[in-house]
């Protein structure tokens, strides 16, 4: 491994266990035995550092949501990519915060573009892969005429804006610590939105239940695996596909 991937698992590593506030270039440095002029040396400061390390964690959580299958039943599918980002949230939340600018201020807010207008959410293509994810999956929705609506984009911003504001929640302690706002307040957010979009309530249902399987239908609220270098979780039992070729991690 060389010594700028050494650094990017340590400052991940870094990150999930002790908070953005531990990422320094002395104690980076120090983890991987080497001196601070080595992080100016691969990322010219802490700011190419933080956006190293951004990109990296988009490119995981681009992975995990590039992992759900697709079936024949697109809402299920649109659902279990919700289900999943939720999952990569609360297994990695000290990344998360870091990628959507929630800490260590300007290293993810400062690459926003306005979706409604661009039509993609970042300057970074490893964050606008993840948002492209969830509209590919509103779009076949749309396709089969679950859903109704003539904006995937904004559509996709809905369902992104229900389940970051819910995750972000849910990080802070206002759902509870074991999952039952999933039961009592995201799934039937999702429900709502999904009626209100046109859908029919018994197939919603249908994909609703079929989306809970895939997961096991034992445990009501299950979480991903966590990413390299963050805290460790139970892998959710989900139907797998592989990551999408042509990635790049983040230079």
């Amino acid at each position: 491994m060389s010594t700028k991937e050494r650094l990017i698992e340590a400052g991940l590593r870094l990150l999930e266990a002790e908070g953005p506030e531990s990422l320094n270039a002395r104690k980076l440095a120090g983890e991987i035995g080497a001196s601070t002029m080595t992080v100016y040396t691969h990322f010219g400061g802490m700011a190419g550092l933080y956006e190293t390390l951004v990109r990296r964690a988009f490119v995981q959580f681009g992975d995990a949501l590039a992992a759900v299958d697709r079936t024949d039943d697109p809402v299920a599918d649109l659902l279990a990519l919700g289900m999943t980002y939720r999952e990569f949230a609360s297994a990695n939340p000290q990344r998360y915060r870091l990628m959507f600018g929630v800490t260590a201020p300007g290293s993810g807010a400062a690459a926003a573009n306005d979706v409604t207008e661009e039509g993609t959410p970042s300057t970074l293509p490893e964050a606008s892969a993840t948002f492209d994810e969830l509209r590919r999956a509103v779009q076949r929705s749309l396709d089969a005429g679950r859903i109704h609506g003539d904006d995937a984009v904004a559509i996709a911003g809905q369902f992104w804006s229900m389940v970051h504001g819910f995750v972000l929640l849910e990080m802070s302690g206002f759902f509870g610590a074991d999952g039952r706002g999933v039961t009592t307040v995201l799934a039937p957010h999702a429900t709502n939105l999904l009626l209100g979009l046109g859908d029919d309530p018994a197939a919603v249902a249908g994909s609703t239940q079929a989306a809970r399987e895939r997961f096991g239908a034992a445990e009501a609220s299950p979480r991903a695996e966590a990413a390299p270098g963050a805290r460790a979780a139970p892998r959710a039992a989900g139907v797998r596909r592989g990551p999408r070729p042509g990635r790049t991690s983040g230079q």
